[in-house]
């Protein structure tokens, strides 16, 4: 195995691994020798994920979290400590969208679970994640933001909002735990082919929204996760408090 994608024995934590990238990203990292604890809001979905990952011999253990509840992002953290005795990797993925509409339409119950799930649910895996690398003395932490989180997103503005918050508690806290080891980057992706975004936008649509991308199309998830394994490497250990943009060249124009 390639030393710089070599995960064996590390212990990652993952939210929202039910589908999209978490799901994805949790399937790569155990083919890389990492132990897992996945969590989503989809009990079932998760377990059926793990059941598949546990099928090619890796560990992993599934619960249900509910990113929103402080206790339980605890409760995962705790899981993994007590598992496997350590936390290595924590990637803060679990994230909603919500329908496009202008401003001055967004209702306060769409800001309210914007920021309860896409903001306090990073803050909360971060303050136990850190808590628990500071014990150890490492760490790595990745969360998911947007390039909604680097510019504006026309008729997305909660979202925007709440992945401008993650950017920011990114950089924070990269600056605040750089000293002990720890590193906390995000990952900035444009519209990308997972349930976020076709459970939403038909063929018709993901086409024009492709066009925006210098590269006339959008992500697939296997392009964003091989940025987040690279980010994640081991090997990568002067990276942090950087925001990484995988775009197809949208933030260049």
């Amino acid at each position: 195995m390639d030393p710089l994608l070599d995960f064996t024995g590390k212990v990652a934590v993952i939210t929202g691994a039910a589908q999209g990238f978490g799901q994805l990203l949790a399937q790569e990292l155990a083919k890389r020798g990492a132990k897992l604890v996945i969590s989503d809001i989809n009990e079932a979905g998760v377990h059926q994920v793990a059941d598949g990952i546990a099928a090619t011999g890796a560990q992993v253990l599934a619960m249900k979290c509910d990113v929103s509840k402080n206790e339980q992002c605890k409760a995962m953290v705790d899981a993994a400590i007590n598992t496997f005795g350590r936390v290595d990797i924590g990637v803060n993925n679990a994230g909603i969208a919500h329908e496009f509409m202008p401003l001055h339409d967004i209702e306060e119950s769409i800001m309210d679970s914007q920021f309860a799930i896409n903001v306090k649910g990073v803050q909360f895996g971060m303050r136990h994640q850190i808590k628990q690398m500071l014990t150890q003395g490492e760490g790595i932490i990745l969360n998911v933001s947007s390039m909604a989180g680097l510019s504006g997103a026309a008729r997305g503005s909660a979202y925007s909002m709440a992945k401008h918050a993650v950017i920011g508690l990114t950089k924070t806290g990269a600056v605040e735990y750089g000293r002990h080891n720890i590193r906390i980057n995000a990952i900035c992706p444009f519209f990308t082919l997972t349930p976020m975004v076709t459970n939403f936008a038909d063929e018709e649509k993901q086409s024009k929204m492709g066009r925006s991308a210098p590269m006339n199309r959008l992500g697939e998830p296997k392009e964003i996760v091989a940025m987040m394994l690279m980010m994640l490497s081991p090997a990568n250990s002067y990276l942090t408090g950087q925001c990484i943009a995988v775009d197809g060249g949208v933030s260049a124009t």
